[in-house]
């Protein structure tokens, strides 16, 4: 794979790239975009030439996923993670917000509190708060390089009479941090404990680099199966966002029919064709592909590190362990979130996630996507080296 290939992915409809959506959001179209969190790399070519020979067929209605697929998916988690699922703990949902309300909805009342860690998605709070429940915090505590749980807070805040639900991010976007066994551990316990279910977002799980290792929460004790949602998708592994195909796997049985349930309410159809073959496609051929893409993004992490120590000493860059977002503390540079914020639209012409988004602790900080060509990458460093010293 040649993940050099420079794409113009301008007049594409991607949402990234979109001069509109550029325009409303940084007030530039002629802005380098290294915001949104899909890859500026094609997918590998089985991929395509399953959804093009799905396409081809001319008909395009209702589908479902046949055994060869969950096949695919099922043989995908034995052979990178050694975990066993079966096909019916398979739920598909249209991406990991929307079933991050679909459980809301399932597993909470209006009133009920969810935990989050702040800095973090910034989904997980504006679906709690849309849904009209309430957000409880237990912010991870920055310590020279590394986050911390306090888990004195933590326990604390679960056992709240309200506190239903734990939104656990694993890897933790947007820090890149990889959550050890025993911090893993740790928080289940405690969550079984107080009687608090834990809604698992494990996205990034295949985008974990050689030093580290991901372990899936609800495979680490037996007991788990009955306590865990994790939520998994081919989307950031693949680059198949767009295709708003994820998986929702659920063990216990009584916690599958209560989120299916939902999906019912509102009648929640199956993917499409196009998404079927392409998953499927990914799970079964793109093993090759996603070791290369890793070593590749991994040079990447290397050169905005080399960059930074050179041309921005002052900003603080933590290596992410998972991944393909950095973490970027710019606050040595600017008195504010916002004085930053403008420089770097303005000034730069480059278009990051501002830190602010991600809640306590994003103060300072801009979230920069790295997977893209190297071209690109050192084309966004250097804008952000302009805007800083302008």
């Amino acid at each position: 794979m040649n993940f050099d290939q420079v794409i113009d992915r301008k007049n594409t409809k991607s949402l990234k790239w979109h001069d509109k959506i550029l325009n409303e959001r940084f007030g530039h179209k002629d802005i380098l975009p290294m915001w949104v969190a899909d890859m500026d790399f094609r997918v590998c070519k089985e991929i395509t030439d399953a959804i093009v020979k799905e396409a081809e067929s001319g008909i395009y209605g209702y589908s479902i996923r046949e055994s060869s697929y969950f096949e695919a998916v099922i043989k995908w988690y034995q052979r990178r993670f050694d975990w066993s699922i079966e096909e019916n703990w398979i739920v598909n949902t249209p991406g990991i917000v929307p079933a991050v309300g679909f459980a809301l909805d399932a597993f909470t009342q209006v009133g009920d509190q969810v935990l989050i860690q702040e800095p973090v998605y910034f989904p997980f709070k504006s679906m709690i708060l849309k849904h009209d429940r309430k957000v409880v915090h237990n912010d991870l505590i920055k310590q020279e390089d590394d986050y911390y749980i306090d888990f004195d807070d933590f326990e604390k805040k679960i056992k709240e009479e309200k506190t239903k639900l734990f939104i656990l991010c694993s890897p933790h976007n947007p820090i890149g941090k990889v959550w050890s066994k025993e911090d893993l551990i740790k928080m289940a316990d405690l969550c079984i404990k107080h009687n608090v279910l834990i809604f698992s977002d494990e996205i990034h799980h295949d985008l974990v680099y050689k030093r580290e290792n991901h372990y899936i929460l609800s495979d680490l004790k037996d007991v788990y199966k009955d306590h865990v949602i994790t939520a998994t998708a081919p989307s950031k592994t693949f680059n198949l966002a767009g295709m708003q195909s994820s998986h929702v796997i659920i063990a216990n049985k009584n916690l599958r029919n209560q989120f299916e349930r939902v999906l019912e309410r509102i009648h929640l159809a199956p993917p499409n064709p196009l998404a079927i073959a392409g998953v499927e496609a990914a799970y079964t051929y793109g093993e090759v592909w996603l070791e290369e893409l890793l070593v590749y993004l991994e040079e990447n992490i290397e050169i905005i590190e080399s960059f930074l120590k050179e041309h921005l000493p002052k900003a603080k860059f933590i290596k992410p362990q998972a991944t393909y977002l950095a973490w970027i503390d710019l606050s040595a540079y600017e008195d504010s979130q916002e004085s930053i914020h403008q420089k770097l639209i303005h000034h730069g012409k480059i278009a990051l996630n501002d830190g602010k988004m991600f809640g306590q602790g994003g103060q300072g900080y801009v979230r920069l996507n790295f997977a893209c060509p190297k071209q690109t990458l050192y084309e966004g460093l250097n804008r952000i080296k302009t805007a800083i010293n302008s």
